[in-house]
């Protein structure tokens, strides 16, 4: 296979480093969860790749021999994409009450806050 043939991999790699690098790098809490996201809209991309047959077609029988793709791998991922717009959501209502309680949403000076109180 070539390198071009591996295209939605690379994506996959290149955006899961991202989201991790976000995730492990930054304070703020908005940009945690961003980094969230991308990570796992990289998970997303990995699951429809390998999902994907090639000469596959819809599972419909018909006569002779035919190769089929699964579905059951995007349709895990719809069930993942609504889960993590929830989550998102979720924490965002968190990060806004965070901010309430502490008037701030970076994660060191939260930290502060909670050492002298």
């Amino acid at each position: 296979m070539s390198v071009l043939g591996l295209f939605n991999y690379w994506i996959f790699v290149f955006l899961m480093m991202v989201g991790f690098y976000i995730l492990i790098s930054r304070g703020n809490l908005v940009k945690k969860i961003i980094g969230l996201n991308i990570f796992q809209t990289s998970v997303f991309i990995l699951y429809i790749s390998m999902g994907k047959v090639t000469g596959g077609t819809a599972p419909i029988l018909v006569e002779g021999d035919a190769v089929y793709s699964n579905p059951l791998p995007h349709v895990l991922i719809l069930t993942a994409i609504v889960v993590g717009v929830a989550t998102t959501a979720l924490g965002l209502s968190l990060v806004v009450r965070i901010k309430e309680a502490y008037g701030t949403i970076e994660e060191d000076e939260i930290q502060a806050e909670d050492l002298r109180s």
